[in-house]
């Protein structure tokens, strides 16, 4: 299987990136064999470029590897990092052919610069949910810990989707949250809990459910008060629109819909 480079497009760089080409087929939903396999026949070919919410990371990458295996010239290459970075990059001109993001929020941001090459769909939902290392050293329990000045705490920036989704459980919580750092996007806050530098983050369940038994999860009843949405379309300059609408048929299909569960997604 080919290596995916992880893309890392510097500001400056953005600007001057023009892309070319364009889509406007819709995603459609479809069941059995993959729907990319159904409309490529394995003939797709070229780079398929996917920016997506740092939160799909594994998901994405198995259901790339499979969009290959069906199309062997095909090459996969994925951006994964925070929904706002994203959006950023791609309305300063960085190219790509799909997009994906943690919420509707930072979508609009691409469709109201008229990005888009179809309309968004979405395709997955997310909670968060508290996570700890292993044996939770810090004896955390709740979300009410996030007041105690003793512990040491991790949240995402507000301007990222887990950022804004936590600010929104600590209101309804009535909390004075005193995060101690706050990351750019959902796996650097993981990783802290990963590498035990903090007591607890706030991160997405399928991120929890993703680490394994590196950490442990803890669920709070307010999680349900900032459920996050995650679009996706195929942008209107597709460098490979015929790839594009493949993967979003795939993300789309009862086949990625059993992968997102299996994930820890919930269906939309």
């Amino acid at each position: 299987m080919r290596t995916r480079a992880l893309l890392a497009l510097p500001a400056a760089a953005l600007l001057a990136l023009t892309a070319c080409g364009g889509s406007s087929n819709d995603a459609a939903s479809t069941s059995g064999r993959s729907s990319a396999a159904e409309s490529s026949g394995g003939d797709l070919t070229g780079t398929l470029t996917v920016f997506a919410a740092a939160s799909l990371t594994d998901v994405f990458t198995d259901l790339g590897d499979q969009l290959m295996k069906e199309n062997p010239e095909l090459d996969v290459k994925f951006n994964f990092a925070g929904s706002d970075a994203l959006a950023t990059q791609i309305t300063q001109g960085a190219p790509a052919d799909v997009f994906a993001s943690a919420n509707e929020k930072q979508m609009k941001v691409v469709t109201d610069a008229g990005l888009q090459g179809a309309d968004p769909k979405i395709f997955a939902e997310n909670v968060l949910e508290i996570a700890v290392p292993k044996g939770n050293p810090g004896h955390v329990t709740g979300l009410k810990d996030f007041e105690n000045a003793d512990l040491t705490l991790a949240v995402c920036a507000p301007t990222v989707p887990c950022g804004a989704a936590a600010q929104t459980v600590f209101q309804a919580a009535g909390i004075n949250a005193r995060p101690d750092t706050e990351e750019t996007d959902v796996k650097a806050a993981l990783n802290k809990v990963q590498l035990g530098e903090v007591d607890a983050a706030l991160v997405y369940a399928t991120d929890v459910e993703a680490a394994g038994d590196q950490v442990e999860g803890i669920e709070f009843p307010e999680a349900d008060q900032a459920v996050n949405e995650y679009p996706i379309c195929v942008l209107e300059a597709a460098p490979n629109p015929d790839a594009a609408k493949a993967f979003v048929d795939l993300v789309t299909s009862d086949e990625g819909q059993k992968a997102l569960t299996d994930a820890g997604f919930r269906n939309p």
